[in-house]
């Protein structure tokens, strides 16, 4: 039987075109469909009961539960709401269930003559536990009523359901692993926003190094890949591929600036317009970037364009406390103290306080209420395999789970008061930031770099005095005896502030050997905090030089044989709270962020569990099982930090760099808000 809803004699919303029943045509898919991320789509949901499916009108039914419960069961949404999750695990994990609920979504394959051959790809959603057998049954149902002509590919929803059809034939089920269909997608939305601008494309980087010291808060800047040092500007388009968790995406996100990936620039500068002289370089559009789409409009002549906010922006610093403080061991700081050691110092140690204590709250992200869920502590029971557990057995569960799993760094933390000591120890020292300040006040920025180069060689060449020297090599005398190499980390007060990340902006030396590397490397940091590019966007933001101060984190370096990053959500989908979206590449994390490879990329859902890759990266290979099931343990284990350190708002995501060793050992060397 075919038949639209209102056919059928089910009552719903005037003009629903849902149809129950009917073979899907290409014609009739574009009737039903939405856009998600670029591409069409269409929601069906299969009756095993009834042996017919759905095809639901996207606009009018956004969710296949919904549709279920009112329009095929006859609940009412307060029904539905009070026992939500309950009928979620009916449709979604049941073995025997009624209802099949999937998406058929749109693409098209490039045929080498140019022209483009459309095919379809159907999936579930990202928690659903479907087994082999299931997904066999599902796919043969929809590939019979879906027009012949159009190829039909299901593709895996998480890596359990790769694995289940692992012993199924692609001769039977056809399939498509998401990183290949996404992986090289030709736009790729990093963060949203809209700018009004001059755009200035650059090929190359020598092309973009010969004008960057020109470009202005009015600027869009176009090409392959943005180095971390770019100036503040109006807008970012990556040429070629990249990481959301890129320096300079977040960069982007603290700026509150749009940036996307654009392969295809030329052709969306021909399709805009814009391919004139001018439209490679120097032309002024409106840019935009959504979820699902990335647009670039010209701009008629030479328009008025408002500066923008930040340009009035005052960040808050706290003032930093430069009174004689010791050089303290990691696990004896509390957040509490990054007025004397800086916000990465003060949270590493909070982490060791998280860690040895277990008397933190790790429950706090999942008891808050999730309308029309009270909270989602049921979840976290399942997810730590405690069903039914009380809330102070749930506590000690997440405690005792993020202990097993991660490790915190050893080492030392360097008080501002050492660097206070090092600046007026050298008059030198003292005359040229005088100077400088001078020129950030006249706003005499033509002198501001040249003045940032001779500080920070001043500072590489300043004598340290005896009191600050023997301050820091007593602080890790095991190291030096034992020859052990050692890494040096920025610890300013002058980072991770809401408005202000400084992503990427401090430096940190990783190659540390014996006394007078420590010190060149101390000094090396402590000379980050006066580079032209810190001092111009710390300016922008009204951060006074007089208030900014830095401490080094000094630590035993530990080799990765995996490292990266990993913030608590998805980073192209702010209001998703199920995800935390994971990077990692062979060796250093630093590797990730700094742009010069393509990590590896998953998603993994820790509410209802599950995982899935987004990108395979420039290995172009996905890691092992093995490997992927321990990085769903670290994506729950940053969930959990959330709760505590995200304390006044437990929703606040946090940016989390770690590193894995050869044994499996995740250690956590960075942790701070993530920008948004």
């Amino acid at each position: 039987m075919t038949a639209t809803l209102d056919e059928a004699g089910v009552p719903g919303t005037a003009g629903d075109r849902t149809v129950v029943g009917a073979n899907l045509s290409l014609p009739l898919f574009r009737t039903l469909s939405g856009v998600l991320a670029g591409h069409p789509y269409l929601k069906i949901v299969v009756d095993r009961a009834e042996r017919t499916w759905h095809l639901l009108d996207t606009r009018v039914h956004p969710f296949h539960v919904d549709y279920i419960a009112t329009r095929v069961l006859g609940l009412t949404m307060a029904e539905l709401d009070a026992d939500l999750d309950a009928f979620n695990a009916s449709v979604y994990m049941a073995p025997e269930r009624r209802f099949l609920l999937g998406v058929l979504s749109l693409h098209a394959e490039q045929e080498p003559d140019g022209t483009e051959r459309p095919f379809l790809v159907l999936e579930t959603t990202e928690a659903d536990t479907m087994q082999g057998p299931l997904l066999e049954e599902f796919y043969s149902y929809v590939r019979e009523r879906v027009d012949g002509r159009l190829p039909l590919l299901l593709k895996p929803a998480n890596h359990g359901q790769e694995q289940e059809l692992t012993a199924i034939g692609e001769a039977r089920v056809p399939r498509v692993l998401s990183h290949e269909l996404f992986g090289n997608r030709t736009r790729t939305c990093l963060n949203p926003g809209e700018a009004e601008g001059r755009l200035r494309h650059f090929r190359t980087a020598a092309e973009y190094e010969a004008v960057a010291a020109e470009l202005g808060w009015s600027d869009i800047v176009a090409m392959p890949r943005l180095p971390d040092d770019v100036p503040r500007v109006a807008g970012f388009i990556n040429t070629a591929p990249i990481t959301p968790l890129s320096h300079t995406n977040v960069l982007a996100s603290g700026w509150g600036i749009p940036n996307a990936v654009v392969r295809d620039l030329d052709t969306l500068l021909r399709d805009s317009g814009l391919d004139g002289p001018d439209g490679l370089d120097g032309a002024w559009v409106r840019y935009r970037v959504r979820e699902d789409s990335v647009t670039l409009e010209p701009l008629p002549g030479r328009p008025e364009l408002t500066r923008p906010a930040w340009h009035q922006q005052r960040i808050r610093i706290g003032t930093p406390l430069l009174r004689q403080a010791p050089v303290l061991a990691l696990d004896r700081l509390r957040r509490t103290d990054r007025d004397s050691y800086g916000t990465k110092a003060a949270n590493l140690g909070e982490l060791h306080h998280v860690l040895d204590s277990r008397t933190a709250d790790l429950t706090a992200f999942y008891a808050r209420p999730r309308p029309p869920r009270p909270h989602l502590l049921g979840h976290l029971g399942a997810r730590l395999g405690e069903p039914g557990a009380s809330a102070a057995e749930l506590r000690a569960a997440a405690a005792a789970y993020v202990a097993a799993t991660v490790r915190a760094p050893r080492g030392v933390a360097l008080p501002f008061h050492l660097h206070h000591l090092f600046l007026t120890s050298s008059p030198a020292l003292q005359q040229g930031i005088g100077k400088l300040k001078m020129a950030l006040e006249l706003e005499a920025f033509d002198l501001v770099d040249p003045l940032c180069l001779n500080l920070q060689h001043l500072v590489g060449c300043t004598p340290m005095p005896d009191e600050v020297a023997s301050a820091i090599t007593g602080a890790v005398p095991e190291l030096l005896a034992g020859g052990s190499r050692m890494v040096a980390r920025s610890s300013s007060n002058a980072e991770d502030l809401p408005g202000f990340s400084a992503a990427g902006i401090y430096d940190s030396v990783t190659t540390v050997r014996g006394a007078e590397q420590l010190l060149a490397a101390v000094r090396q940091v402590w000379a980050s905090l006066l580079s032209p590019r810190s001092v111009r966007l710390r300016h922008q933001a009204g951060i006074s030089l007089d208030d900014t101060y830095m401490g080094v984190i000094v630590q035993e370096y530990v080799p990765a044989a995996l490292g990266g990053v990993l913030v608590t959500c998805d980073p192209t989908r702010r209001e998703d709270f199920r995800n935390v979206y994971v990077n990692c590449t062979p060796g250093s994390p630093e590797r990730v962020v700094d742009g010069t490879v393509l990590p590896q990329q998953y998603l993994y859902n820790t509410v209802e569990g599950g995982g899935r890759t987004v990108d395979v990266g420039s290995t172009g290979e996905d890691l092992p099982s093995p490997t992927r099931l321990a990085l769903a343990r670290l994506a729950l284990t940053g969930r959990l930090l959330q709760s505590h350190f995200g304390a006044d708002d437990p929703d606040d995501a946090l940016d989390i760099e770690w590193l894995m060793t050869d044994q499996g050992a995740f250690h956590l060397v960075q942790i701070r808000p993530y920008a948004r």
